[in-house]
């Protein structure tokens, strides 16, 4: 379940994530969002590092976290977006890092068992050298914020840096792929 903090009545559910979105995307009502969700959900997140890239209001990162997620990270460009994902971890009381910047600043980072990118298409195929780089061998990408056409587009990219693709969520002609890591 996800809802604002001035949200009255909700009805329990076994993931209660508060988002008071501001300039930020990531409320959990997009097609995009939403299917990520999915994915998530439908992983074992126990212990396992995470970078969530363009984390928006920081809901992605929240879900893992509140999955049992043990070091998150989220990278935000928009620096009013970044002060919004770092309230919204902190309405949750969950611990994730928040950083304010680009994938320049994945460098600093070690590997992830977990990235997720829900960007664009063209963003998505510019930076996926970074991103592979910061997956661990058998490790998962999760990639979203395109539409199902652009889905060749995006796995000739990735592929060239070892992903396979597993899994395609749709919503809306929005899709969510799913990528294994294969060093």
């Amino acid at each position: 379940m996800v809802h604002s903090s001035f949200h009255k009545d909700v009805p329990n559910a076994e993931y209660d994530i508060v988002i008071d979105p501001k300039m930020a995307f990531g409320t959990g009502h997009h097609s995009t969002t939403g299917n990520m969700m999915r994915f998530i959900l439908a992983e074992d997140m126990a212990n396992k590092c995470v970078i969530d890239m363009g984390t928006g209001t920081g809901i992605l990162s929240i879900l893992c976290k509140m999955k049992g997620a043990g070091n998150v990270t989220g990278i935000e460009i928009d620096p009013f977006a970044c002060e919004n994902a770092v309230e919204n971890v902190a309405l949750n009381g969950v611990e994730a890092q928040m950083i304010c910047g680009d994938a320049t600043e994945l460098a600093e980072l070690g590997q992830a068992d977990y990235f997720l990118a829900n960007i664009n298409r063209n963003v998505i195929t510019s930076d996926i050298d970074k991103y592979a780089a910061k997956v661990k061998n058998k490790g998962i990408m999760l990639l979203s914020g395109f539409y199902k056409s652009d889905i060749p587009i995006v796995m000739d990219s990735a592929e060239k840096f070892g992903f396979n693709h597993v899994d395609t969520l749709e919503e809306n002609d929005w899709v969510a792929i799913k990528l294994v890591k294969n060093d």
